[in-house]
């Protein structure tokens, strides 16, 4: 089915959309801390980024893939917390497109749009995420994203090699919204082809998807380092104290 056709159908009855949360890393930039847990004002971060698509209602249901050693602790989590929309904790693979594709299967057959969130991304607000949903649903793909503030040197041995146009430079934050279909066979072909991905709009661009971007938010960062942690926490307190 081409994705014209595609996207009438959706159009025709609503899209549904299933939120996968990938947060299967080993945080080997935290020095020993583990994000996925790591105290974010008085919680687990993991339970702030789940609850921001607990609270869309764009969002129909949720898929977590993480570590084995956390399936048990997240899901007593999901509990306390009333996350009520995390219909499956699954364990992650070697790669992060194999622990997307993983969650992917366990992705409720009705839901047209899958939204691939990063787990370490606890700040995404509402309207980051109404925002791909809906661009998704009309488009097939989208993903927010922020103009590139600091002038990028391509480097090559140590040397600069040459100066991108900083116009065209984007930093594509998530989550990244696929009509499901498309995405999961846009996923395999990368897979198979072992095409090394840093993100899953490469999934989609290297199988011809046009992925079209949406407003992000210096906000939506993600947590990869003890200094992000850090900012993470600040941000944190200025929106509950607004």
């Amino acid at each position: 089915m081409g994705v014209s056709k595609v996207l009438r159908k959706i159009s025709s009855r609503g899209a549904k959309c299933s939120a996968v949360i990938v947060a299967a890393g080993k945080a080997t930039r935290m020095e020993g801390t583990d994000k996925v847990m790591a105290d974010l004002c008085g919680e687990p971060m993991i339970v702030h980024t789940i609850r921001a698509f607990q609270q869309s209602q764009d969002v129909t249901e949720i898929i977590l893939v993480t570590r084995e050693d956390l399936l048990e602790p997240i899901s007593h989590l999901c509990v306390e917390k009333q996350l009520t929309k995390v219909k499956k904790i699954c364990k992650g693979g070697e790669s992060r497109a194999e622990s997307v594709q993983l969650g992917l299967d366990q992705v409720g057959k009705d839901c047209d749009l899958v939204a691939v969130h990063d787990g370490a991304r606890p700040l995404v607000t509402d309207r980051i995420i109404h925002d791909a949903i809906r661009k998704a649903e009309k488009f097939g793909a989208a993903a927010p994203a922020i103009p590139v503030k600091d002038t990028i040197k391509e480097v090559h041995g140590g040397v600069i090699d040459s100066t991108p146009d900083r116009s065209a430079l984007y930093a594509v934050q998530t989550p990244q919204v696929f009509k499901t279909d498309l995405y999961r066979a846009a996923l395999e072909s990368a897979i198979a082809a072992k095409k090394p991905l840093t993100d899953d709009c490469s999934a989609a661009e290297a199988y011809g998807i046009r992925v079209l971007i949406t407003q992000g938010s210096d906000e939506n960062l993600k947590v990869t380092t003890p200094t992000d942690l850090l900012f993470a926490e600040a941000l944190m307190k200025a929106r509950q104290q607004a």
